[in-house]
């Protein structure tokens, strides 16, 4: 890893380490391949399918990190700098991203005990989703601000602001995911309702809930502090806060944590424990039920549309109310 010291020119700010990004982009990819097996064999790609597609996105992230570390492609250039932009925002994008795949699987969890969920199953991803994609925008205009650093320190500043912001809103999402599912969880107790597939599924998101939350913190850090990059002056270099300097914080705080998270969801897929049609559901007397579903009457570029947003855009129209949802479960009466 590198010492903290510096190097004039380098896009890292340090001479980065050769090996461990290699290693990171296999790890990513192992875990991405499991993903993507699970997602067939479970049936279960529109429930965790984000979770592949992080994994990938994150090797790919790696591997342009490995290409910058040798022959000196590390150090300022037009291309190496298109490069490292492309892998910094890569890495970055992928965290608020994961976040909505815990609220779809939250959502899900909801629709499996919907008289117990605090607000309707089918609002979840909806509402949370809306509030992660203006994470995502900021996320990815603050990490191609910030990567950039041979614009003008009044940009990286805005980039600086754009991702304190995302890190902000993704903070706020997070304490309500634990709000939302901590209520949800204390109403299964208290209706003495025992099933691996909530139980599970619930540990799981709370502990990847964690990781992110941790993560964020480490970034909200970083960016609190110096975060101005003057490439050829050392003086200011050695200003920087250490959090940039140092390359370990980031495997640690970044790489390592995403790891877990990756690897969490591979051993505890809720495809695993969830049934696949979120029209069944669990009666209060322990009993699966399957619910009645209307008619899909939506054009196909709308199907496509919902499936591409992850369920967030182009849903099918209610009859009723949204918040008569609850009300539809014949079994939990």
């Amino acid at each position: 890893m590198a010492d903290g010291e510096p190097v004039p020119g380098s896009l890292f700010i340090y001479a980065p380490n050769k090996v461990a990004p290699a290693v990171f982009s296999a790890l990513f990819a192992i875990s991405g391949v499991g993903h993507i097996w699970q997602c067939y064999h479970y049936k279960c790609f529109k429930l965790v399918g984000l979770h592949s597609l992080c994994a990938i996105v994150f090797a790919a992230g790696y591997a342009l990190r490995e290409y910058a570390t040798f022959d000196l492609n590390y150090i300022y250039s037009t291309k190496n700098l298109l490069i490292f932009i492309i892998s910094q925002v890569f890495i970055f994008i992928c965290p608020p991203l994961l976040e909505l795949a815990n609220y779809h699987v939250l959502g899900r969890v909801f629709y499996y005990v919907p008289y117990n969920a605090p607000l309707p199953p089918g609002r979840v991803l909806s509402i949370f989703g809306g509030l992660l994609a203006i994470v995502e925008l900021l996320n990815s205009l603050g990490v191609a601000f910030t990567a950039n650093i041979s614009s003008t320190p009044s940009k990286q500043e805005m980039g600086k602001s754009l991702t304190l912001a995302a890190l902000a809103i993704q903070l706020v999402v997070i304490v309500i995911f634990v709000v939302l599912a901590s209520i949800f969880h204390w109403r299964c107790a208290k209706a003495k309702l025992r099933s691996k597939a909530v139980s599970t599924s619930l540990t799981a998101l709370y502990i990847s809930m964690a990781l992110i939350f941790v993560r964020c913190i480490y970034r909200l850090v970083e960016h609190l502090g110096n975060t101005t990059v003057r490439l050829k002056d050392l003086e200011s270099l050695k200003q920087l806060s250490p959090i940039l300097r140092y390359e370990w914080y980031f495997y640690v705080f970044e790489a390592v944590l995403m790891l877990v998270n990756s690897v969490l969801w591979n051993v505890w897929n809720p495809g695993r424990y969830l049934p696949g049609n979120h029209q069944v559901y669990l009666s209060r007397d322990g009993i699966e039920v399957q619910g009645e579903e209307g008619a899909d009457r939506r054009p196909l570029l709308a199907k496509a549309g919902h499936v591409l947003t992850f369920g967030i855009f182009f849903g099918r129209k209610k009859e009723s109310s949204p918040f008569e949802e609850l009300h539809d479960y014949p079994g939990a009466k």
